[in-house]
């Protein structure tokens, strides 16, 4: 007798254990669940057999081959295209013509009696016996129902409980003679128990059914291939393994050995050559695949490891599943019903939440709490908060539930019935998951003023006169696949680490604030911020010096939201304007930093061409721009921060700005050569606004090479839109063109560069960098700072990638590069130590 295998299935409600795997070949008792119903079929004296492939079909041929090594004959039928449970088997039609045959599925658990099953098949003389069993759940099988000569009269796919008749269900095991393929299509999709069956019951052939009492399951969802595992261990299901019992209960195939004080309470099996280490503990039921290792210390308790895992010292894993190839950490912690797919790294200290599940090829940093599935992108990071706020790709790590989840966590750290401005970009990604975030804060009590597209700047100046915080969302300027969300005080300033801390750790605890039905936040939508922010802004300005100088200029909105705005206002400046990329309803256009210097590019030839005044590219959320000067000078970074420089401390006698440490020198020589003086801030962009906000009015400018500037005259916070109508201001009482003004600025030498240092590393290298460096003059003040002769060297360790930023300044270009690369390289000698 004959056999056909059904192995085409991709088994995705088995994801991530099956996302490089196919479902056959996920192990059971340390051998794929296929090999198991090849053993069963030889068991009763079927030894030739037809194996049905789709997914992964190199990989299924690959383990089983000719099946010779399992004393049986077997061959392959592959679909191209899924043909259904019938159309697969009909490819394999001239192999099965002469003889009554068995189908069965390889991804099942089962002893059942298959010989049973064909000597009632032959002695009732059906066309077709369907092996059944009586299930408590039979939502997600067929039901059948039987008369009293077992002869079938019903069926229904996968009912809801409303349509359940029976308790029976088709195993998907039948017996079935040759004359089938004459009911079975020539083309397209054909089942078994949608199509073929009830034709045949229609047209009074006969159907049996044979209710089996021995094991079946379908392991259709991890749930079920835990329990499946579990039952193998527990000799619920009768299989066949080489290995030996070395304790009770306790069973090791060839090569493993056992630590004389590691402590194993069965059931466990343990494959080839798996080390258990001193200390350690195995729990039962659990199995540990060939070449795991579990090292001393260890805790594995009911949980299913596959092939060549290790498992650090002092780590714990209870109640999980964990595929081929992963690295579980010292100390690391997996908790129950979470599974872990191939390859994946879980750091050191790392504390992997229950069920979840974790694609293959993440990485997990070293002290990370993780508390959602890791689904796409490559990592989970140590933090939730980066450098400006907390990002990810949109709509696939950033999802409107996490939205919601991390909108309960700010509702939480404020307090009930405070108020919280929320505003966004225009993209339609950022209006879902903005909405999504207002859900979350409403659910704690907190009211909401949404601001909906607004501009960044103007968000932050009603935060501080009408809200305890806000919440921006808009695409991260770094990543235009990603979105950022911003999070500031009362004053609309980035909140400080402490408090991103404290929303950290409620995001990760999941312990957010309860609120009942009658006291959930209150959602306004606010009308006059735009009229008082217009307000504000020509009282802090000189309108009169910008009109009368009669500025002609060119000005690229980056298609943002911008351009609701800035428009009128320099219209009520007199100036005279031709706009580029204006905004657009429902902007999916945006500038990325990549993109900056083509439309600078497009911006200098508008400016040559009409010959205006100068040309400003402002970004799209109105915190950062660029300037373009009279002969088509493009003016950016540490230039333009020089230049507004210039402008702020020719106009204001003993001006005090503020820069970040990474700013050249020739700041201070600007400064000092018209009377201003010069402080130093962090070079993250909370430090510069925070010292605008402590310091008022008595601080005249702040800036940075990253193109946002402050001027705390209209309030302490990036804006775009004030600094460019400020250096018109300022270029108005100049009376001379942008570019005599440029040609005034001094030369600087700077050079920089990345180095990729894993996270675990980057405490240990810095306190190395700065013992080698002690004998020189150091700074701590902002990473490492070394003076060097004729200049410096700075090392920053990046807050939102496994990176260390080195950024140098020299007497001439190659000093500046010697810098860089020689602290560069002694970071890469110790990441590799």
């Amino acid at each position: 007798m004959k056999a056909v295998v059904m192995a085409g299935g991709e088994g995705s409600r088995l994801r991530p254990l099956t996302s490089r795997r196919p479902k056959p070949l996920a192990p059971i008792a340390n051998k794929p669940v296929m090999h198991h119903i090849i053993d069963l079929l030889r068991r009763h004296g079927i030894g030739e057999i037809v194996v049905t492939l789709h997914y992964l079909a190199d990989e299924i041929e690959s383990y089983f081959g000719d099946g010779s090594w399992l004393d049986v004959r077997i061959s392959y039928v592959v679909e191209d295209t899924p043909l259904g449970t019938a159309g697969a088997v009909k490819l394999a039609q001239d192999r099965l013509r002469d003889d009554t045959f068995v189908i069965i599925s390889g991804d099942a658990m089962t002893d059942i009696d298959v010989g049973a099953l064909v000597t009632q098949h032959k002695r009732a003389k059906n066309d077709a016996t369907i092996a059944l069993q009586h299930v408590q759940n039979p939502l997600e099988f067929g039901v059948v129902i039987t008369e009293d000569d077992d002869r079938i009269s019903r069926f229904l796919e996968k009912p809801s409980w409303g349509e359940v008749f029976s308790d029976t269900i088709n195993t998907g095991i039948y017996v079935l003679e040759p004359g089938i393929f004459d009911y079975m299509e020539t083309a397209g999709t054909y089942d078994f128990s949608k199509d073929l069956f009830p034709r045949m019951l229609h047209e009074g052939k006969r159907l049996g059914g044979f209710v089996v009492s021995q094991y079946w399951t379908d392991v259709g969802n991890l749930e079920q291939y835990r329990q499946a595992n579990y039952d193998a261990l527990s000799g619920a299901v009768r299989i066949e393994s080489s290995a030996e019992e070395v304790a009770p209960g306790v069973f090791a195939q060839e090569g493993a050995r056992i630590d004389p004080t590691a402590q194993i309470d069965g059931p466990v099996r343990l494959g080839k050559n798996v080390q258990i280490g001193p200390g350690a503990l195995v729990e039962g039921p659990a199995c540990i695949g060939n070449n795991t290792i579990v090292s001393g210390g260890a805790r594995v308790e009911r949980s299913i490891v596959w092939e060549d895992v290790y498992i650090g010292a002092d780590a714990e894993l209870t109640g999980c599943t964990i595929a081929n190839r992963t690295v579980v950490k010292e100390r690391a912690t997996v908790g129950e019903g979470t599974v872990i797919g191939e390859r994946c790294n879980v750091g050191a200290g790392a504390n992997v939440r229950g069920d979840l599940k974790i694609w293959p090829d993440k990485t997990i940093a070293s002290g990370a709490i993780v508390s959602m599935s890791l689904i796409y992108g490559t990592k989970w990071p140590g933090s939730l908060f980066g450098g400006a706020g907390v990002s990810g790709l949109a709509n696939i790590e950033i999802t409107p539930e996490y939205a919601t989840k991390l909108g309960r966590a700010f509702g939480t750290f404020l307090k009930s019935g405070q108020t919280v401005m929320a505003s966004r970009d225009e993209h339609p990604v950022s209006r879902i998951l903005n909405r999504s975030m207002i859900s979350g804060l409403l659910s704690t009590g907190v009211h909401v003023q949404d601001l909906r597209g607004f501009p960044l700047p103007l968000s932050r100046f009603a935060t501080r006169s009408e809200a305890d915080g806000c919440v921006h969302a808009r695409l991260s300027p770094s990543d235009p696949d990603s979105l950022l969300f911003e999070f500031f005080d009362a004053n609309g300033i980035n909140l400080d680490k402490a408090s991103e801390r404290k929303i950290e750790n409620l995001f990760f605890r999941e312990d957010f604030r309860r609120t009942p039905m009658d006291e959930v936040g209150l959602l306004d939508f606010p009308s006059r911020v735009l009229e008082n922010y217009s307000n504000a802004f020509m009282e802090a300005l000189h309108p009169h010096a910008i009109s009368k100088a009669g500025f002609r200029i060119a000005i690229d909105y980056a298609s943002g939201n911008v351009a609701l705005v800035l428009p009128r206002l320099l219209s009520r400046l007199g100036v005279d304007m031709i706009a580029l990329n204006a905004y657009f309803d429902d902007s999916r256009v945006r500038i990325s930093e990549g993109a900056r210097e083509r439309h600078l590019e497009e911006l200098r030839e508008i400016v040559l061409t009409l010959k205006r005044d100068l040309g400003i590219l402002v970004d799209h959320d109105g915190e950062t721009f660029s300037l373009v000067d009279d002969t088509g000078r493009i003016i950016t970074g540490n230039r333009l921060l020089a230049l507004l420089t210039l402008l702020v401390v020719r106009n204001y006698p003993n001006a005090r700005i503020a820069v970040p440490v990474t700013a050249p020198r020739a700041i201070e020589s600007i400064a000092r050569s018209n009377g201003g003086e010069v402080t130093r801030t962090r070079s993250d962009r909370r430090s510069l606004m925070a010292l605008a906000e402590r310091q008022g009015r008595s601080l005249a400018f702040a800036g940075s090479a990253s193109y946002e500037f402050v001027f705390p005259e209209l309030h302490p916070a990036l804006d775009a839109l004030y600094a460019v109508a400020k250096t018109l201001e300022l270029l108005a009482v100049e009376r001379c063109k942008l570019s005599e003004l440029v040609d005034m600025l001094p030369d600087w030498r700077m050079a920089s560069r990345s180095v990729r240092c894993p996270w675990e590393h980057k405490g240990r290298i810095m306190r190395t960098l700065i013992n080698e460096q002690r004998n020189n003059k150091i700074e701590l003040f902002d990473g490492l700072r070394v003076t060097r002769d004729n200049g410096w060297v700075l090392v920053l360790p990046d807050a939102s990638e496994p990176t260390f930023n080195v950024i140098a300044e020299g007497a001439t270009p190659e000093t500046a590069t010697r810098y860089v690369d020689a602290m560069a390289t002694r970071i890469e000698e110790l990441v590799s130590s």
